[in-house]
Formats: structure tokens, C-alpha cells, sequence
């Protein structure tokens, strides 16, 4: 704990990498909950700075999208939480002692036994999938997915998701062979290594020659063409990520003979009732499921807050599988 209560200790970007000093502590408007921190989850879009989280400041960006913690004070128009309350947020700042989120953002522990490292690896990962999956990716009871970067923690998750959720045969993509051999444990049915130049014959086999159904595609980059050509007639391509690069040859003639509704998403250019509902529609479906404990994301490694450049570099690095962490509190 910081001595002075207007201020706190956060991992902020800075010339050098990121840097541990004392900040102003943030105050919560009136939609918002304060959290005091335990526990903040890396995601790929913190190596990208202040560009990727729509209002933050470049001169002061504390990076971390999802944290778990107590909650230490609530705005007026709050309801529902209180101060006390073990919670997992999304947002931003959640390297730090202290961050903010909307109170749609906001979500209970589903269960007493969850710690706050496993209650911190969740509400990015289950947003962003269920609104994939579901939402945008319409997935129907009986249909083939794959997960594309399926050996990322969200991706982890998305594999678990479309089992539930109802999937005939649920696939997952990763070009790391240890990696692939454990995505089995996670729900999917056949592993997928896109390294490979016929892996689209691999996938085209297993579906009767048909395609895929929906793919959610965390990948992108130079892999597209060939993830339309494995996918069906009439299928879904939800594009989440761009871990493979951000542009690439798109062969229009292929997406237009497969008549595929290929679908961007991301979180940056959503208003906050877009998320709030994006929120409501992933309690609905997936909050009994998580009480029954049957919804998780390995832990890779944790670091201290002091060492959140080396996380960041152990991201970086590729060399993990599941999530890592940044232990900020007792």
C-alpha cells in the first residue's frame, strides 16, 4: 500500500519500458467502481500502448484490461456493488494499485472459492468470446468452429465456449506442437498447425469436405485467404485479432464463391452500453457455467508489479501457454 491515500504505485510506460512510480489515484465518476487491486491479467493489446485503449493518455498509460480486487469505493449511479465486494473488472489502468471500471464492467466472483489469479483471467477472455462466438458468430447447436490462436488464454476460452455452447466438433490452430498436443484438455477436438502448407486439408477432411461453419480468428494477417478456403458455404469469420499481421493479400473472388460473412470486431470503437450489453448477454449465457466451475484459463506465471516489464517480455517472448499475471496486493 501506498503512504499517501491520493496517490499510488502503477506500472507506466515510459522511455524506458515500463516503470513503477507513484501516481495520481484515480477517482471514479459516477458510473464507476474504485477497485483496490490484487491481482491484473496481460493481454496482447498492453504491448500496444495507449493507441489500442480508446481515452487513455499517452503521456500517463497505465496498461491492464482486466484485474481483480475489492472494491473500495462506488459512484452515485452504482447499483448492485458495494464497497467490500470481491470483483473482476475490464477496462483499463489495472496495472496499478487502484483502477476504475463501469459499473457494466463489473462482475462478482461467481463462486467463494475463486481466487482472485483465476477471477483475473476472466472478463476479457469471456467477453470477447462470447460475443465472437455468439453474437457476432451466430453459432447454432450442431455446427463446426475453429479458433485460430486457440493456445492464447481467450482463445482457451473460446474452445471451452463453443464446446458448451453446443458445438458438433470444435477445432483449435496453433503452430507451437506442445502447445497443440494440450488444447485437447480445453475442448477442442482436433488441433490444428497452420505452419503446415495443406492444414486446410486437414480441416476441409474433418468437416466432410464442407468447411468450417464459423471460425473466430484471432490470427489474420497472410492466414485469411486460407481460412476462407477452409471455411463453409455460407460460413462466419469473425476477425478478433491480428496477432499474424494487420494486412495481407485478401482473395475477393474466393470470399464472394463461399459467400462468407466475414465480420470485424473490437472493443476500441464500441460505446459503453455496447459493452454493458455485451456484458448482460455473456452473464445470461455463461454465469451458471462459471458457478459450476466448469469455465477456466490456466495461469502461466505471475510477476510482482515491479517486474511488469519482464511480464511484458515474457509475453513478448511467445513462450507461454494460458495467462500471465501481475500480483499487486495480499
Amino acid at each position: 500500500m501506498t503512504q499517501n491515500a491520493k496517490t499510488m504505485k502503477a506500472a507506466v510506460t515510459g522511455a524506458k519500458g515500463l516503470e513503477v512510480r507513484e501516481v495520481p489515484r484515480p477517482q471514479p465518476k459516477p458510473n464507476e467502481v474504485l477497485v483496490r487491486v490484487r491481482v491484473a491479467d496481460l493481454n496482447r493489446a498492453d504491448l500496444s500502448g495507449a493507441a489500442h485503449q480508446p481515452g487513455a493518455s499517452a503521456e500517463l498509460f497505465i496498461p491492464g484490461l482486466d484485474w481483480a480486487g475489492d472494491v473500495a469505493e462506488v459512484g452515485a449511479e452504482v447499483k448492485g456493488v458495494k464497497v467490500g465486494d470481491k470483483v473482476m473488472c475490464s477496462g483499463g489502468g489495472g496495472y496499478a494499485e487502484y483502477a476504475v471500471s463501469d459499473w457494466g464492467r463489473t462482475l462478482p466472483f461467481p463462486s467463494k472459492s475463486l481466487s482472485y489469479e483465476q477471477a483475473a483471467t476472466l472478463p476479457v477472455a469471456l467477453m470477447t468470446m462470447h460475443d465472437a462466438l455468439m453474437t457476432n458468430g451466430r453459432l447454432k447447436r450442431g455446427e463446426t468452429v475453429l479458433i485460430q490462436g486457440a493456445s492464447s488464454g481467450v482463445g482457451l476460452m473460446g474452445l471451452q465456449i463453443a464446446k458448451h455452447m453446443g458445438a458438433r466438433l470444435v477445432m483449435g490452430s496453433s503452430t507451437n506442437a506442445a502447445r497443440r498436443q494440450r488444447l485437447s484438455e480445453f475442448g477442442a477436438d482436433l488441433a490444428i498447425d497452420t505452419s503446415q502448407p495443406q492444414w486446410t486439408d486437414e480441416v476441409l477432411k474433418a468437416t466432410g469436405g464442407k468447411g468450417v461453419d464459423l471460425v473466430v480468428d484471432q490470427v489474420s494477417g497472410k492466414l485469411t485467404s486460407q481460412t476462407m478456403l477452409a471455411t463453409a458455404i455460407l460460413g462466419r469469420i469473425v476477425n478478433v485479432g491480428r496477432l499474424g499481421g494487420t494486412k495481407a493479400e485478401f482473395d475477393f473472388n474466393l470470399h464472394a464463391l463461399r459467400r462468407i460473412d466475414y465480420v470485424g470486431v473490437t472493443f476500441r470503437t464500441r460505446s459503453l452500453d455496447e459493452v454493458r450489453e455485451i456484458s448482460r448477454r455473456m452473464r445470461a449465457d455463461l454465469w451458471p457455467l462459471l458457478e459450476a466451475g466448469k469455465l477456466s484459463v490456466p495461469i502461466d506465471r505471475s510477476f510482482p508489479l515491479e517486474q511488469a516489464e519482464q511480464a511484458q517480455a515474457h509475453m513478448r517472448a511467445n513462450a507461454h501457454f494460458g495467462k500471465i499475471l501481475l500480483k499487486i496486493g495480499d
